[in-house]
C-alpha cells in the first residue's frame, strides 16, 4: 500500500539527482535511503558497506540466487 508523504524540497532534489545516477525512481531512492538508515539505526556497529552487502544478500535469497556452501574436509 502506497502512502503519500511530504519531504523537503532539498531532500527531494538530492534524491532525484542520486536516483538518476543509481537508475532508481525518486520513491525508490527514498525507500533505499530509508532502508539503509533504519538498518544503521538498529545496528550502529555495522558499516554502510556491510549493511549494503547484507541487503544485497537478502535480495539474492528472495530471488532464489543461492547455492549451498560446502566446507572442504
Amino acid at each position: 500500500m502506497a502512502t503519500a508523504i511530504k519531504v523537503s524540497d532539498n531532500l527531494a532534489e538530492a534524491a532525484r539527482r542520486t536516483a538518476r545516477v543509481e537508475n532508481r525512481s525518486l520513491s525508490g531512492q527514498l525507500e533505499y535511503w530509508a532502508t539503509i538508515g533504519k538498518a544503521a539505526t538498529e545496528n550502529p556497529d555495522l558499516s554502510f558497506e556491510l549493511i549494503h552487502e547484507i541487503l544485497v544478500g537478502l535480495a539474492e535469497v528472495e530471488d532464489g540466487q543461492v547455492t549451498e556452501y560446502r566446507f572442504d574436509d
